[in-house]
């Protein structure tokens, strides 16, 4: 079972199945346009992904939420947690007031409408992204029985980094920069995989032809004397230390001629 598949099962399991898609496309799409670059869109989507959590924290408490269409009264709908006494706190308090501060950037820094003039910027998308993760972290957390640390794992297996210098091909994943050597293409094509670790034979498909006689000897030098990669089970992943290169290098960020 994949992360999506496992979170969305458990949510769905509490709440309105249109409310979790909503929640869940509103959150792959605003992490995709952060990655991407697309500050604004991602704070969009942030909005969006606002708009479904408040109606599941409706649901919650009254086993009924906003109709979609239907604007929400969020300052009702924070007061009236707040003074829940059937809740856990982070229903009550903690995902309310992390809703709302997005939610705000949404409709006041001039992302989703024209208004005081203030560009979108780097700092808010990323606040954004972050605090999706937080949120999201929350409900897995509170709808799966797991721990806190349970749940940022699946998470972070939800939406790992993702590089735009690679195109996923139906499961075909294509390095776009051409200057880059074998070791520096390894590791960018783990980066984009993530937690889903990948066997050599896909490693040896994805790479160009001319690398893959050395290939061994290259994932071998990144595992033992870089320690950039881990190898498990006949599949390779990438480290802590092996994202930071890349994104020390900038590998992932734009494509280069």
């Amino acid at each position: 079972m994949t992360p999506f598949v496992e979170i969305e099962r458990g949510l769905k399991n509490s709440f309105d199945g249109k409310l979790v898609d909503e929640l869940l496309a509103a959150y792959n799409e605003a992490k995709r346009n952060f990655y991407l670059g697309g500050l604004r869109l991602s704070a969009v989507e942030g909005g969006r992904f606002c708009e479904a959590a408040f109606r599941m924290l409706e649901q919650a408490m009254s086993g009924s939420f906003t109709p979609i269409g239907t604007q929400l009264r969020t300052e009702k709908i924070i007061t009236a947690l707040a003074q829940s006494t059937q809740l856990s706190e982070s229903v009550r308090i903690h995902i309310p007031r992390a809703l709302r501060v997005v939610y705000d950037i949404r409709n006041k820094r001039d992302t989703a409408h024209l208004g005081d003039g203030i560009d979108p910027n780097e700092q808010d998308a990323t606040f954004v992204s972050s605090t999706l993760d937080w949120i999201l972290a929350e409900f897995v957390r509170l709808h799966h029985g797991v721990s806190a640390n349970q749940a940022q794992r699946i998470i972070g297996n939800l939406v790992a980094r993702r590089a735009p210098t690679v195109e996923d091909f139906a499961g075909f994943l294509k390095v776009l920069r051409t200057d880059l050597q074998v070791s520096d293409r390894i590791l960018l094509l783990l980066y984009e995989r993530g937690a889903e670790r990948a066997s050599f034979e896909q490693l040896s498909s994805w790479v160009h032809p001319k690398m893959r006689r050395n290939l061994r000897r290259t994932l071998d030098q990144l595992e033992h004397d870089r320690a950039f990669i881990h190898s498990e089970a006949a599949a390779f992943q990438i480290t802590k230390s092996g994202i930071q290169e890349v994104e020390r290098k900038k590998l992932h960020d734009a494509l280069q001629a």
